[in-house]
């Protein structure tokens, strides 16, 4: 069931550096960063879940190095509920890759390591939430999950 985010909001703030390269702004990570394809589906749906849905974004955090089965890997998104614990998990690809069952099994592989009750995969196009709190039945969703504090 493919969610219809907004288009990406005015508040994003991107920049040119010195080197010419451009750069957008990450709130979550206090710095600016690459400007690169999916840095602003990034972007876009961190602006999102904390404006407009109003997911805090002190329980947000991005681009983190986990080991899983011996590699380090590192997942885009994950929000955490108010005990800490991994809450969301968010995978952002670059508008031209398709979400598809490639990317639903790199999830699931993070999954089995943060143990997080929801998914969300999204290119900016097609966006797919799912509430994975018993992985063996897995609900795909019409919306994004309410934050409860």
């Amino acid at each position: 069931m493919n969610i219809e985010l907004p288009p990406p909001g005015r508040d994003l703030r991107v920049r040119t550096n010195n080197n010419g390269t451009p750069e957008i702004f990450d709130p979550v990570r206090r710095k600016w960063v690459a400007f690169t394809p999916e840095e602003h589906v990034r972007q876009h749906i961190l602006q999102y879940i904390t404006r407009t849905l109003q997911y805090p974004i002190g329980r947000v955090a991005v681009e983190k190095t986990i080991e899983v089965t011996g590699m380090h890997k590192r997942y885009d998104i994950v929000v955490y509920n108010k005990d800490h614990q991994p809450w969301l998990l968010i995978e952002c690809k670059r508008p031209d890759v398709p979400i598809n069952q490639e990317v639903l099994w790199q999830v699931i592989t993070y999954h089995n390591h943060l143990q997080c009750p929801y998914w969300l995969m999204t290119n900016g196009h097609t966006t797919f939430c799912a509430d994975a709190a018993n992985p063996t039945a897995i609900v795909w969703l019409p919306s994004l999950p309410q934050y409860i504090l």
